[in-house]
């Protein structure tokens, strides 16, 4: 074997041996990857405040880095451990109370057969339907319990990425497959796209819930704070939206009798609140990052799939690197 061979050799045995490594870290660390993603989130929101204090201010990186570290969890993590904790006590009130998601489901059947005289469960539905609401708490107290780990894993990552953020990032750039310039045209496209979501989304789910808050405390809804805030979480499905809670919430006013707070509420929820959505997103996309509708839509469809609640975030980073690789590609290549 030539010495040109035995490197050939060489360095194909070592790529086979860094993708089969890859994979297998990869699947092991699946249930961990929204805490690292979280983590490179804000990363990349402070990484600008911690060159100033380290950089400007000279601090020490270990004090800047926990200070930025607390700040993060102040301002992101309290607010989410807030909203956690509402849903927490609402699932504990439902398994101590089974009745009391029981009953106004029987009324609601009960009321939708008088008034059209159709009968949309029958007696085994609901009883299927009870038998069925311990495992879906069950599966939210899962999901609360990943978020948790998550959320220690998103602190931990976070403090050691600020300590070496800067080393980071120059291994980063010096293992992407391009240019100087088309490495800057990616990681500027990465800054910016991260931005518009990690601020936009949070701020537009914000404003969504209060106005929409406002308009079920005009038209006496029940739960008042619980259905603000599925609003506020129902500002990241694409396509629908609000209109998933305040659409039955109106419903429901309907079949009880309260046809006026019932006809309010839809038009309040189609003239107010949705609209406002689409002023808000056009706005903040345009202030943030310059970036189509379409990219934010189908982003978040595949990227909730793909990443959980962060492909929120990522979903549309990674359509719109997509996107930029193929015009990179046939700027390079085609022309």
């Amino acid at each position: 074997m030539s010495n040109n061979e035995r490197e050939q050799y060489w360095k194909l045995s070592l790529l086979a041996l860094i993708i089969f490594m890859g994979v297998v870290l990869f699947r092991e660390i699946t249930p961990f990857l929204g805490g690292m993603l979280g983590a490179l989130t804000i990363y990349i929101l402070v990484r600008r405040q911690m060159n100033y204090l380290a950089d400007r201010h000279g601090w020490r990186r270990s004090w800047a880095a926990l200070v930025i570290t607390t700040e993060a969890i102040l301002c992101f993590l309290v607010p989410l451990g807030l909203v956690v904790w509402l849903l927490v006590n609402t699932i504990t009130n439902i398994n101590l109370d089974p009745q009391a998601i029981i009953v106004p489901l029987e009324q609601t059947v009960h009321l939708l057969k008088e008034k059209t005289g159709y009968d949309i469960l029958s007696g085994d539905t609901v009883s299927f339907l009870i038998s069925m609401l311990p495992k879906v708490g069950q599966f939210l107290m899962n999901s609360i319990s990943s978020l948790s780990i998550n959320l220690f894993v998103l602190v931990i990552v976070l403090y050691f990425m600020l300590m070496g953020g800067r080393r980071m990032e120059q291994y980063i750039g010096e293992i992407l497959p391009f240019s100087e310039v088309n490495t800057k045209e990616v990681l500027l496209e990465v800054h910016h796209i991260v931005q518009s979501n990690a601020i936009g989304i949070p701020l537009l789910a914000l404003i969504q819930g209060v106005i929409a808050t406002i308009g079920y405390w005009i038209f006496d809804t029940p739960n008042l704070l619980l259905a603000g805030v599925l609003t506020c979480v129902a500002t990241i499905i694409p396509m629908v939206g609000t209109a998933l809670v305040w659409v039955p919430l109106a419903i429901y006013e309907a079949l009880t009798g309260a046809w006026f707070d019932a006809i309010g509420l839809l038009l309040y929820g189609g003239l107010v609140i949705s609209q406002l959505d689409n002023l808000i997103r056009f706005l903040l996309q345009k202030k943030l990052a310059d970036t189509h509708p379409l990219i934010t839509i189908f982003g978040v469809v595949i990227g909730l799939s793909l990443f959980g609640f962060m492909g929120i975030i990522f979903g549309p980073l990674l359509l719109a690197l997509f996107l930029l690789f193929v015009d990179m590609f046939k700027r390079e290549y085609l022309r």
